[in-house]
């Protein structure tokens, strides 16, 4: 093994300690240079912070002698070792860290020196000491680590410097020379002032700078661009020790690719030419590893003003630019944000002034693409009933290229041809549920240009009815966060609800409508399997929104008792209540809470008035009447994309019957007795209806002269009078 202990074999002997207590005892003996009698006086009080940034610490090590302390240093990771030793056990301040005697320490590290010995198949690791140890500590600092023998014979508590004669090499010329050159006069005035006494030197100044920090470092090349001169700043900065990078050219110290492009001779000659130069990019470790480096290189020139060599100051500034990095991605990030909100308000306004379908469309296409937010965004609109796909507007890109940025894994969307229509509508509703986003998508457009980015796609919903897909693609790194998608999704629902809301607004304002007579054979309508299955007969009476996705359903039933039905309706999934309203001698009254999609809700959300609905053995007939201008095809499609076995029987244009105010009041007058239209006006205007009321039931009854039941029935069949011409068809 030889007489001091090498790297690994230290190495071998912490991976050989089993506790925690086996591994400290050894570090403090050959990292600190620390004896077993020194161990057992230590105490946590012992360790004192000299520096703040970056940390350091020494440990005044107590001693038997008149001196009654000495100093040692105690590297960064033994210090928090020390302290994660003493939390662990529970040890104060001042207790000692080591409760045993300087001959157990000694066991406990004869004991680790077998074990190593074991592991390693070393024979030589048994017969190591503490004595060993310490002889390890003082060949690391001083021959590894180039420290000041008189601070290694201080630290270790050496008496004299004979014990650390055998770790100190014979000095080079070099050395020797590089020793004694600060002795040297100066070749100008002699400095310092006899009032004063002598002035600091400015290398002085430079070198308790450069001693101050390892982030600094100041390298001699010499004429040529080889190092010339190498200090402790340089060895710390860079990694290299003097005898392995001295005569090295300067590129050792670049990155291959600034090499090969010739950039460490370009800046030699550049500072040259401009009598210095400063320089900012990456430098390499010895180890490998990189650093960010701002250079200052200066042209060194002798009396004669010949160029003699270079000096070159080196400063890592890793941790500002990984700093500025951060900030720089932060801000891509918020801009990327801010593009995409601006593209948001802008599609809210363009959906404002829409006034159809198409250009909601259109609209919403050119304000997402208006921008650095996305590079193209098209909608389309899925058919499953002809089994294809139009595309019906595009931003930013031309609709043929489309097809281009559709990842392959979305080719699934397609309709199956080998699927049933039931099964394919329920696939294609399901991943309408969430924004879909593909990552790593790569295409070549039609003009040669080259798309690398992320595509997304967002349903167009409004309640249970998807009118299309809005796609979107993008070249922005780090695209569709979990905002983005939010955001997304909220231009989804609005662009549904504009489209569902345009629809209705052109029929209310169209002059001539439509009437469609429509049929649906399609079991996935409760009404229309239940007709089939009980063989019994429903008609619509009316239907009350909930909210988005609910309804109450009044309906006639005929042929088939309420029991049976709300067996059906119990298994049925869109089914969430039912009960029975009202029973006459043709049937019975009854209403369902309806939570899913239905032929009637679904032609109501394309802009269709459903006037009449009958479900009779399996089939529904459904009535309506929608904007002239409508697009019948879509209309069509929207319901078959619901419900696939559904299909038109008939159509004609009429003109819409409009009624007046005066119509409606006359027609209203027409269905109240004298008496009810008396008691209506008197308790309105007597502020029955008022909150709080201003008159009682009795106060109006008595002002009327009749009593309070007669009263209540007068009140009672009038509002019901304004509530039937009010809901129900103005002639019904």
């Amino acid at each position: 093994m030889g007489t001091v202990l090498a790297r690994r074999e230290y190495e071998s002997l912490l991976d050989a300690a089993e506790t925690y207590r086996e591994a400290l005892v050894i570090r403090l003996c050959g990292d600190v240079g620390l004896r077993p009698a020194e161990l057992t006086r230590l105490t946590i009080d012992d360790i004192d912070q000299v520096r703040i940034d970056p940390p350091r610490y020494l440990i005044r090590v107590p001693t038997d002698d008149e001196r009654g302390s000495r100093t040692a240093y105690l590297p960064t990771r033994v210090e928090r070792e020390l302290r994660r030793y003493a939390r662990s056990n529970d040890l104060s301040t001042d207790d000692r860290i080591f409760t045993v005697t300087p001959r157990r320490l000694q066991m406990l590290v004869s004991d680790v020196a077998d074990r190593a010995s074991e592991l390693a198949d070393d024979p030589g690791l048994a017969d190591v000491s503490t004595s060993d140890l310490r002889q390890y500590f003082a060949h690391t600092a001083l021959v590894d680590h180039d420290v000041n023998p008189r601070v290694v014979k201080s630290a270790g508590g050496w008496r004299s410097f004979e014990a650390l004669e055998s770790y100190l090499p014979e000095p080079t010329d070099s050395q020797i020379v590089d020793a004694f050159d600060g002795v040297e006069e100066p070749s100008g005035p002699r400095s310092g002032d006899p009032q004063t006494g002598p002035a600091v030197s400015d290398d002085s100044v430079v070198r308790l700078l450069l001693a101050a920090s390892d982030r600094y470092a100041l390298v001699r090349l010499d004429a040529d661009g080889y190092v010339e001169r190498w200090n402790r700043s340089a060895a710390a900065l860079f990694g290299y020790r003097a005898g392995e990078i001295v005569g090295t050219h300067v590129s050792a110290f670049y990155t291959d690719d600034a090499v090969e492009d010739g950039a460490p001779d370009r800046t030699l000659s550049r500072a040259i030419e401009e009598s210095g130069c400063e320089t900012d990019g990456w430098r390499v470790h010895k180890d490998g590893s990189r650093f960010r480096a701002t250079e200052v290189v200066s042209p060194l020139r002798d009396d004669q003003g010949r160029h003699r060599g270079f000096a070159v100051f080196v400063r890592d500034g890793t941790a500002a630019h990984e700093e500025l990095e951060t900030v720089r991605e932060r801000r891509d990030e918020l801009e990327g944000l801010y593009a995409v909100a601006r593209r948001h308000r802008d599609v809210t306004d363009a959906l404002l002034e829409s006034t159809d379908h198409e250009e909601i469309e259109t609209t919403t296409c050119t304000a997402l693409t208006d921008g650095r937010a996305y590079d193209a965004a098209w909608i389309d609109r899925a058919t499953i009933s002809d089994r294809r796909r139009q595309w019906r507007a595009s931003g930013g890109i031309d609709p043929d290229a489309v097809e281009r940025l559709v990842p392959d894994e979305w080719g699934a969307d397609e309709p199956n041809e080998s699927l049933p229509d039931a099964e394919q509508v329920d696939a294609a509703r399901s991943r309408d549920e969430a924004v879909t986003v593909a990552e790593d998508v790569t295409a070549t457009l039609e003009d040669g240009e080259s798309f690398e980015g992320a595509v997304a796609k967002v349903p167009l919903s409004y309640g249970d009815t998807v009118y299309g897909t809005l796609s979107v693609a993008t070249e922005r790194p780090a695209a569709f966060g979990e905002d983005e998608r939010t955001w997304l999704a909220t231009i989804g629902r609005q662009v549904g609800y504009a489209i569902a809301a345009i629809r209705r607004r052109n029929l209310l304002l169209s002059d001539r409508v439509i009437e469609l007579e429509i049929a649906c054979r399609d079991d996935r309508s409760f009404f229309v399997d239940a007709s089939r299955r009980l063989d019994c007969r429903f008609e619509l009476d009316s239907l009350v929104p909930i909210d988005e996705s609910t309804q109450l359903y009044y309906v006639r039933l005929e042929g088939a008792s309420p029991a049976d039905v709300f067996d059906l309706a119990d298994s049925a999934p869109g089914i969430e209540d039912c009960r029975l309203v009202e029973t006459d001698e043709d049937g019975w009254r009854v209403e369902f809470v309806i939570e899913g999609s239905c032929p009637i809700v679904t032609l109501t959300e394309y802009g269709v008035t459903v006037h009449e609905a009958i479900f009779e053995a399996g089939a529904a007939t459904l009535t309506g009447d929608c904007a002239a201008d409508a697009d019948l095809r879509t209309i069509l499609d929207g319901l078959r994309s619901a419900f696939p076995d559904s299909e038109l029987l008939g159509k004609r244009e009429a003109e819409r019957t409009v009624q007046t105010a005066r119509e409606f009041r006359e027609g209203l007058e027409d269905r109240l007795t004298d008496r009810q239209e008396a008691a209506l006006r008197a308790a309105y205007f007597g502020g029955y209806y008022d909150w709080p009321r201003e008159s009682t039931a009795e106060e109006v009854a008595d002002a009327m002269g009749v009593s309070s039941p007669t009263l209540h029935n007068h009140l009672r069949k009038g509002q019901h009078e304004l509530l039937r011409t009010f809901l129900e068809d103005p002639d019904g």
